[in-house]
């Protein structure tokens, strides 16, 4: 992957938050920083200089060029030492970011722009960007808690092994702990086969959480061994995906889900679990794209909108 970072910027104070994150990100990989201005207006033919009645810098040319100069003075207050460049597309935002996408390791985005509909409580950018990029996408919302840890969503589903990859180098480049969370009901979770084959399927809560720490365990293996230095615990909790990673997400300085897990409904690019993050997460949300068209291994067996972590 390219050692480069972009981030979508329009003027918001939720773009120059996504700024100063995109910032410390690029620091910490030791790469570029591309701050990024879709400007849609030279597509619907607008005029962009200034008016003839207006002040000699005025126009939106002018503006446009005003706000990523500020964006990128901001980005070099944070991070003094990191490589910043900056551009300005025509296009949308939606469709310019995701071609950003493609020669990035992380793409930086706010979780609210100056469009859109007042009371959303995040902007159609960031769910496009996080279903359609074609690298990991980082949405901030809220800032993450200083000294917590990173949290990631384990479901045991193959598209979720990605993410779990990506908790573990945020943990290592941040000096974090990890926590890995798996949720379970009695729903999603698979019964153990009984001993008497003529004897209905055991549904203890005891067999079942421990079915779960397996799966919990075996989507961890191996990673441990090339992050050494990464402190994880493990946290199985048994309730809704959901809710668990929302409480998670509190007292963690970064939150990371998988773009569609185990469940859910085939064709949908980014799953409900990950947009409920998006929307009502406490700290920045990572959302991270396992292969197309890869699904869990439980298939249809998943707890209904849970299997999209």
């Amino acid at each position: 992957m390219s050692r480069l970072v972009v981030v979508g910027v329009d003027g918001s104070a939720s773009s120059l938050a996504a700024v100063g994150a995109a910032a410390e990100e690029a620091q910490r990989r030791k790469a570029e920083l591309r701050v990024v201005h879709a400007f849609l207006w030279p597509a619907m033919h607008v005029p962009l200089g200034p008016s003839p009645l207006g002040p000699p810098g005025g126009g939106l040319q002018a503006v446009a060029d005003r706000l990523v100069a500020e964006a990128v003075e901001h980005a070099r207050s944070v991070a003094p030492d990191v490589d910043v460049s900056h551009t300005v597309v025509t296009g949308e935002p939606l469709t310019v970011l995701e071609a950003q996408s493609a020669s990035a390791e992380l793409v930086v985005i706010g979780s609210r722009g100056m469009g859109g509909f007042v009371g959303l409580l995040v902007g159609s950018t960031a769910v496009h960007l996080a279903a359609h990029g074609r690298c990991p996408v980082l949405v901030v919302r809220e800032p993450g808690a200083a000294d917590g840890p990173v949290v990631v969503g384990v479901d045991g589903s193959p598209a979720g092994a990605k993410a779990i990859d990506f908790a573990f180098a945020e943990a290592s480049l941040r000096g974090a702990e990890l926590v890995a969370l798996h949720s379970w009901t009695t729903w999603n979770a698979p019964a153990p086969a009984p001993q008497d084959e003529k004897a209905p399927y055991a549904s203890e809560s005891g067999d079942l959480r421990a079915g779960e720490e397996r799966l919990l365990s075996e989507a961890l293996a191996g990673h441990q061994e090339r992050y050494p230095g990464v402190k994880v615990r493990h946290e199985l909790v048994h309730g809704g995906t959901r809710e668990a990673l929302i409480e998670a997400s509190r007292t963690a300085r970064l939150l990371v889900v998988g773009a569609r897990g185990r469940g859910g409904f085939t064709g949908l690019l980014l799953g409900s679990v990950s947009q409920a993050m998006l929307h009502h997460a406490h700290c920045p949300v990572a959302v991270v794209r396992g292969d197309s068209g890869e699904k869990g291994e439980r298939g249809e067996r998943g707890e209904k909108g849970e299997g999209d972590a």
